[in-house]
């Protein structure tokens, strides 16, 4: 299917020539047969043998209606643009133009209407200037009349020849369906009406307005239920779910796929510069929105409700008081916030080089690092590069770099503040580089740094101090004459040896700490096995007390611990087995 927008000033014979290509009168209200214009969105279909169906969306010329008109032309990728020969050229053709010109609109055919009332000529020859002006330059200009039928024939020629040339769209893209209507049907339910530039909707599949589900419990495209539509296509889907904030404007999209923003960063074309609070069309959406400049032609926008956009999408900013359009490339629709003194000035240095074309090394180099995800919902493609890949994270070479280099002064800093514990936590260093997961630390660790148990030590830093080391050493004498002899409670009291000390002692790998205040050597655990070994098999706890000459308190958690590394088996009788 191939889809075509109108474009022109009111009255001038757009709906009546689509009559007359397709046989059906686009204008499907009542008021709109009455006062001779359209008011809404009219959609109408033929097929033409060269290329086969092409659907066209009718938008209304009057300029009371321009929203309206933004919302018929913004996702559709060819345009008829309908010019009068028995008017001069008008201001609505001059907005709409401007309009198509901001959209980059490439595939148009401009047609000279009413051809048997006036000598087309004149007006040919200034559309034809205007056109030259704009993206729209080079498309064909051809004299018609609806009427008599004269040109007609040249007008189908020439506009099969431009749907023929439009680039096929990608069927596996993340769908973004803009709604341009919404009404009921008795014993159907909600159906919504827009143009799908990509992607393909089925029957069954899922869909989400902002982080509700949609179902699309069925599918027409013109005038005939389908099972799957793929862009581009004009499409009619009956939705179930909670259905009632969708609007026209509101957009349908792949779950998961898109990141949703009220923030936005781009760079505007045009002599003057939009006013404080324009309003931004894109796809059949208008929204307010907030201007704050960042430097030359960059702005950062803020919305006044979320919208799915990606880097490189169009949009229009248009001031309706001055009658001005102004078109935008979206930069970044994630952005980093603007804290400090100088900040936008510092952002419009970062995007100076930026077209809107995404690409993963310029991306990487702006932001750091990145979540696979993310590059999905902002429209990066997956590339090779120098990039490190970390999990489902990739992160810029410069970034890596960065971190690395701070993480030195970092882990002293811990140690200073900590001396019986100076191996700082990989969380703790995260928090402080306001990275998302420690495991990001982990992987840019750099020598002579190391990671030991989810902690990053510097050498020498495992040291203990010295008091509490003669401490330690005088508790290791003492277990080296009697392993399971654990000092009580007073005895390491004595020696000034809290949980702190013991912690440190412990990561140090001198001692092991069984329990709370229970503390034996490190390779206690191999002793123990050996010596239980001998006992006949299985054990009472009694048993395990008297071979290992310990006490109850002792002999417990120690057990406990055997029975979690797998060593020992503790049986429904409450005796044990060690495991062979």
């Amino acid at each position: 299917m191939h889809v075509v927008a109108t474009a022109g000033h009111v009255d001038h014979g757009k709906s009546t020539l689509v009559e007359a290509l397709t046989g059906t009168n686009p204008d499907r209200l009542a008021e709109e047969r009455r006062r001779g214009l359209t008011i809404e969105l009219g959609y109408c279909w033929t097929t033409w043998p060269e290329v086969g169906e092409v659907a066209f969306v009718d938008v209304p010329g009057h300029e009371r209606f321009l929203t309206t008109m933004l919302a018929g032309i913004g996702p559709v990728p060819a345009v008829l643009f309908v010019v009068a020969a028995d008017d001069p050229w008008m201001p609505q053709a001059a907005e709409h133009l401007a309009a198509l010109d901001a959209l980059g609109v490439r595939h148009a055919v401009v047609a000279i209407t009413r051809a048997d009332l006036a000598d087309p000529g004149p007006a040919a020859a200034r559309a034809a200037a205007e056109v030259a002006r704009s993206s729209l330059a080079g498309a064909p200009v051809i004299a018609v009349s609806a009427h008599t039928g004269t040109g007609l024939d040249d007008l189908r020629a020439a506009m099969a020849t431009m749907v023929a040339a439009l680039p096929a769209p990608d069927p596996e893209a993340d769908v973004r369906l803009w709604v341009d209507r919404r009404f009921t049907v008795r014993g159907t339910g909600t159906v919504v009406t827009g143009t799908l530039p990509a992607g393909t909707v089925r029957v069954g599949d899922t869909l989400a307005l902002g982080d509700t589900p949609l179902r699309v419990r069925g599918i027409q495209a013109l005038g005939h239920d389908r099972a799957a539509v793929r862009g581009v296509a004009r499409v009619a889907l009956n939705l179930t779910g909670r259905v009632d904030d969708v609007a026209r404007g509101s957009a349908l999209v792949t779950p998961g796929a898109w990141h949703h923003t009220t923030v936005v960063d781009i760079r505007i074309t045009g002599d003057d510069r939009p006013p404080l609070a324009p309003v931004l069309h894109v796809g059949a959406a208008d929204v307010g929105v907030r201007c704050r400049p960042l430097g030359d032609d960059l702005v950062r926008l803020t919305l006044d409700r979320p919208l799915p956009l990606r880097i490189g999408d169009r949009i229009l900013l248009r001031d309706p008081g001055r009658r001005m359009i102004w078109r935008a490339d979206v930069l970044d629709p994630d952005p980093p916030r603007l804290r400090r003194r100088g900040a936008a000035a510092r952002r419009a240095l970062q995007l100076a080089g930026a077209d809107g074309t995404p690409r993963l090394a310029d991306e990487l180099r702006r932001r750091g690092l990145l979540h696979q995800e993310r590059l999905r919902q902002l429209g990066i493609p997956r590339e090779e590069g120098d990039h490190l890949v970390v999990g489902p994270w990739l992160v810029a070479p410069a970034f890596a770099r960065a971190v690395a280099d701070r993480l030195p002064a970092l882990v002293q800093e811990h140690a200073r503040a900590h001396p019986l514990d100076p191996a700082a936590p990989l969380s703790v260093l995260s928090a402080q580089l306001r990275l998302p997961t420690p495991d990001l630390v982990r992987a840019l660790v750099r020598p002579p740094l190391t990671v030991v148990g989810g902690r990053v030590i510097a050498p020498g830093a495992d040291a203990l101090p010295s008091k509490v080391r003669k401490a330690v050493e005088m508790v290791r004498s003492d277990l080296l004459a009697a392993p399971f002899a654990a000092p009580t409670a007073d005895r390491l009291r004595e020696l000034g040896l809290d949980e702190r000390a013991l912690g440190a002692a412990e990561r140090s790998g001198r001692l092991w700490r069984v329990g709370p205040g229970i503390v034996l050597l490190p390779d206690a655990a191999d002793t123990a096995v050996a010596r239980l070994r001998e006992l006949e098999q299985p054990f009472t706890t009694s048993a395990a007390r008297e071979r290992l000459g310990t006490t109850r308190r002792v002999v417990l958690p120690l057990l406990d611990r055997l029975d979690r590394a797998g060593r020992t088996r503790r049986l429904a009788d409450d005796r044990r087995e060690v495991v062979r």
